[in-house]
């Protein structure tokens, strides 16, 4: 069958928007994972157990708890289906269950049963496949350190040995459980084609992973009660398998470290989600999931929502200083804008990714001023209408002598004179007219200097008729 993302598990991650620790677990079908990741998760329940040689997860199940020790953290877990089970038929499936688990955790947990011997290694072999699954770069150089690459990318290794029933002994000394791994991990001498064999699976869990840890469990329970595990009380289990599971959790609950990138890059839920996204993509159309592209890939989804997220707070934020427009200074204006520019910004580098360049920081800056201007001119806008507003009603007695003719009289231009500066201090006197209070005064003066001609021109003329006329009427006196 095919890969595909289930959206709702997608969309748990995409709001998600704090860092997480991954822990992904992996190992033969029917070994007991989706019990320990039960545990991790503090449920009895979560992931389903089953009880028959049938593989019960399919695909790779997902839960996501508080991280019980890291505030501020999301648990991630993975219970990826069993490998080698005979019904899917196709073992690519495997390989690429397996190639995503290590994709997208920070810690890997292999579970097998039993002993770390040769079969339990030869199990193993899709470590030895990674190579081929999962490319680092878009294009690899010959100098290129892989291993020390794969090393600082890859998770941490933890090997869980179920129903072991050795005693951790070597040479009559007691061993550690991490010395028990050491000593499964040992390199034979010799090139030969045999020892090549046996050798490259551990080169490949020793070279690939950063670090390495090993828990040995005892059997939980008789052959009969482990169909039915997930019923049984941690009384009804053997206690040496409870001290062991409770090892297990607390050291993986202190230790797993939160999912990084390349450059120690905090990977969050919702870029959790973007990586699988963007690694299912690559497989199901045939190629190699390149980590260096999915990064990319990754730096431009974030940073085009950064963006996004960085100019809907600019905007927000100036749209609610629109209801104080217009200012009274252009000062003022720069101020706010400042002001709702510098939290934008904040909003951006809280979400931004991997902008080493600042291609995306700048394109950000560009857009801010292509809003700056939008609202700058707003401002303007306001300024205008408001100081227009104020003209019409500080200027209704002098428009209604206009048009009633009491400026066209002996003397009118004086009166009319005296209206306008009358108009002038008042509107002056006005506050909050904003930043173009200056030019629309102006513009008012300006239209109405035909009208003050035409009343000068009509003064003088009543005027001189005025002076005149006793004259006249002296002359005809005389005659």
């Amino acid at each position: 069958y095919k890969l595909v993302i289930n959206q709702k598990a997608a969309q748990i991650l995409q709001d998600i928007t704090e860092p997480v620790v991954v822990v992904a677990i992996v190992g033969k079908y029917r070994t007991g994972k989706s019990y320990l990741m039960n545990k991790l998760a503090g449920s009895d329940n979560g992931f389903a157990l089953g009880s028959t040689i049938q593989s019960k997860t399919k695909g790779i199940w997902m839960w996501c708890v508080p991280h019980p020790v890291k505030p501020g953290h999301t648990l991630v877990l993975l219970d990826t289906e069993g490998l080698g089970d005979i019904e899917k038929g196709d073992e690519k499936n495997d390989s690429w269950i397996f190639s995503l688990a290590v994709l997208l955790s920070s810690t890997l947990v292999y579970n097998s049963v039993g002993t770390i011997d040769q079969d339990s290694l030869d199990k193993l072999h899709y470590v030895t496949e990674l190579t081929e699954r999962i490319k680092l770069k878009a294009k690899a150089t010959a100098d290129d350190d892989e291993s020390a690459e794969f090393k600082r990318t890859f998770p941490s290794f933890i090997w869980c040995v179920r129903d072991f029933t050795l005693k951790l002994e070597q040479e009559g000394k007691q061993i550690t459980e991490d010395e028990y791994l050491q000593n499964g991990l040992k390199l034979k001498s010799g090139l030969s084609n045999a020892i090549m064999l046996y050798n490259f699976p551990r080169e490949c869990i020793t070279h690939f992973f950063n670090s390495h840890k090993c828990f040995v469990f005892e059997r939980p329970a008789s052959t009969a009660d482990l169909q039915r595990l997930e019923e049984l009380s941690e009384s009804q289990l053997e206690p040496n398998f409870v001290k062991q599971t409770h090892t297990f959790c607390n050291f993986v609950f202190k230790n797993s470290q939160t999912k990084t990138l390349a450059g120690r890059h905090c990977v969050t839920g919702r870029m959790l989600g973007n990586l699988a996204v963007t690694y299912v993509e690559s497989i199901r159309s045939g190629s190699v999931p390149c980590m260096e592209n999915a990064v990319l890939a990754l730096a431009q989804i974030e940073n085009t929502v950064a963006i996004q997220d960085a100019l809907s707070v600019y905007e927000a934020e100036m749209r609610q200083a629109e209801s104080t427009f217009p200012t009274e200074t252009q000062d003022e204006f720069l101020e706010k804008q400042t002001q709702c520019e510098s939290r934008a910004v904040k909003v951006f580098m809280g979400r931004s990714f991997k902008d080493d360049k600042r291609e995306y920081q700048g394109q950000l800056m560009r857009d801010l001023h292509h809003k700056n201007e939008d609202f700058a001119k707003r401002n303007e806008e306001a300024s205008i209408r408001k100081c227009q507003d104020l003209l019409q009603v500080l200027s209704a007695s002098l428009e209604k002598g206009i048009a009633d003719g009491e400026f066209c009289k002996p003397g009118g231009h004086k009166r009319f004179v005296q209206e306008k500066q009358k108009i002038t201090e008042t509107y002056n006197n006005s506050p909050k007219k904003g930043i173009k209070a200056a030019v629309v005064l102006q513009q008012f003066v300006e239209g109405k200097k035909h009208i003050e001609t035409a009343v000068l021109q009509a003064d003088e003329s009543l005027t001189k008729r005025d002076i005149e006329a006793p004259k006249k009427k002296k002359k005809k006196k005389k005659k």
